[in-house]
């Protein structure tokens, strides 16, 4: 067995972020209060960021963080399903066609989560920063699905723990730990990365996808 480095570091700090910023959101949104209202729409706009960043580096980042890597058809999901109970089959280096339709679910349900706050309001003195674009109806509309999604978010995010624990306990995988250190231990060899380039892509694409979300939450006023 070999330790095979196959998280990138832009990818493991997307990762820990949006953990980071979807408990705070959902803390703060469950709780309420201006001043928590005001770091939940902070954080609404850094998940933003976090997302398209995590869109873009699925086509220019590490070989594994790729959507080519682990987006496959119907047929290889259904194979993946047939192996999550053989502790024999081979692990997947990255994520499995099964777990990459979680995956997708995810930056789905949170980019639509992100974009429905900037146009959501409370009623009262609360309100996104793109509501004067639309009709207090529409407004009403976008706040509703913020509202019910976020039920789905908890949801998934309850699935994705679940799937953690089964791969630790049913197929003995330890997923946590290569997201932190960035390490499996595989029966192959990958030539070595260059760093500092995959560093430089990492943060000239957060700067980018941070300029066009500040530059979309300001536009309005």
């Amino acid at each position: 067995m070999n330790k095979v480095r196959i998280w990138d570091i832009p990818t493991r700090l997307f990762h820990w972020t949006l953990v980071l910023l979807v408990s705070v959101s959902f803390y703060t949104g469950l709780n309420g209060g201006i001043a928590e209202m005001d770091y939940h729409m902070l954080c609404g706009y850094a998940v933003l960021a976090c997302i398209c960043f995590r869109i873009g580096w699925g086509f220019i980042g590490g070989k594994y963080a790729r959507f080519t890597q682990f987006v496959k058809g119907p047929r290889a999901v259904y194979t993946s399903i047939h192996q999550l109970f053989d502790r024999d089959s081979p692990s997947y280096p990255g994520h499995n066609p099964l777990g990459a339709l979680s995956i997708i679910a995810m930056l789905a349900i949170l980019l639509v989560q992100a974009i429905t706050g900037l146009f959501s309001n409370d009623d009262i003195l609360l309100e996104g920063p793109l509501v004067p674009l639309v009709s207090d109806e529409t407004s009403r509309d976008f706040t509703g699905i913020h509202k019910l999604n976020k039920w789905l978010i908890g949801g998934l995010i309850v699935l994705h723990l679940t799937a953690i624990a089964f791969h630790r306990i049913v197929r003995n995988e330890r997923l946590v730990l290569p997201m932190i250190n960035g390490i499996k231990k595989l029966d192959i060899k990958e030539p070595p990365t260059l760093l500092r380039l995959e560093i430089a892509k990492g943060i000239i694409l957060i700067l980018i996808c941070s300029a066009l979300v500040y530059a979309l939450v300001t536009w309005a006023w």
